[in-house]
């Protein structure tokens, strides 16, 4: 490789960096316009126009309030782990398919897979160092939630690397070209969609903010610029989760509108669903991962082991 293609490399990842931080900004807005449509009220519409500018308005002041933390914390840890966290998100992005330009390799579903297991040390960390009781309960809560649904999502996609045997985004693109992955598995799609959910603590499964008994869960010792980045990091999640769902499930082309159409409606899928459930209970969560989700994975994972002996024999 030449000097110009590490320069075009780190031209389109910053570019990369600034659209998403643009986009989380506009899901944020949306979010609340949405929630407030939901509950028969306006959402923010006096900064800027129709409240466009209410998320930079927003960012300003978190990262200009003052920085507190709690004197018996584990300072560096409490300190680090949301920029780590909000590092593993920004980096996780590298996988996206795109055929030129951005950093594409051909394992690129382990790595997801890498960055993913190391978002819970940064949950782990930040519930932690806190040193508040509350803190470490919602840490914990958060924890076991995202490693047992972390399993559930592991053995939906070997489903797909079996099919496929290979593990580069890409190849699921190349692969729906005349049929999405939806019609052809549409269980695992329903199972990929509660374990989005569970994996990105979002309503109905957002246990780590139970607020009758843990106040806000892991983060609640952060404020200013701590928070916006866990807050950052979460919504990032949520945008992944959405493209991984569409390169997965919904096929097309990532320099196509229609294929962020189709991103875009995932992520309103994401707030629908808070404006609309209630929470789910702890031990039913638990009991859906480990008894419900883990079997018919695992069933399912052998009912396409034969599927694709059958198509290779015949």
């Amino acid at each position: 490789m030449y000097y110009i293609d590490y320069i075009m490399i780190l031209v389109n990842i910053l570019i990369l960096i600034i659209c998403l931080l643009v986009g989380v900004a506009f899901l944020t807005l949306l979010e609340r316009k949405v929630l407030g449509y939901i509950q028969i009220r306006k959402g923010p519409n006096k900064v800027g126009f129709m409240g466009l500018l209410q998320p930079f308005s927003d960012a300003i002041k978190l990262f200009t309030k003052e920085q507190t933390f709690p004197i018996y914390a584990n300072y560096l840890m409490y300190y680090f782990s949301p920029v780590m966290s909000f590092m593993l998100s920004m980096i996780i992005w590298l996988v996206m398919p795109y055929y030129c330009g951005m950093i594409n390799f051909s394992l690129g579903i382990l790595f997801m897979l890498c960055c993913l297991s190391m978002g819970v040390y940064g949950l782990m960390i930040a519930g932690w160092a806190s040193n508040s009781m509350y803190a470490l309960l919602g840490g914990l809560r958060a924890i076991a939630q995202t490693i047992s649904y972390e399993i559930s999502l592991v053995l939906i996609l070997m489903s797909f690397i079996l099919l496929m045997l290979s593990f580069n985004l890409l190849d699921f693109l190349k692969y729906q070209y005349y049929c999405w992955m939806l019609f052809i598995a549409f269980p695992l799609m329903l199972m990929w969609l509660a374990t989005m959910l569970a994996e990105t603590n979002r309503t109905p499964f957002d246990f780590a903010e139970g607020e009758s008994e843990l106040v806000s869960g892991f983060n609640v010792e952060y404020s200013s610029g701590g928070f916006a980045l866990i807050f950052l990091a979460e919504y990032l999640s949520i945008l992944f989760m959405s493209m991984l769902f569409v390169v997965i499930f919904m096929g097309g082309y990532v320099m196509n509108l229609f294929f962020y159409m189709k991103m875009l409606f995932l992520s309103f899928f994401f707030l629908w669903v808070r404006g609309t459930l209630p929470r789910f209970r702890y031990d039913k969560l638990m009991y859906l991962a480990w008894k419900c989700y883990l079997p018919l994975s695992i069933n399912l994972f052998i009912f396409y082991i034969g599927f694709k002996i059958f198509m290779e024999i015949y």
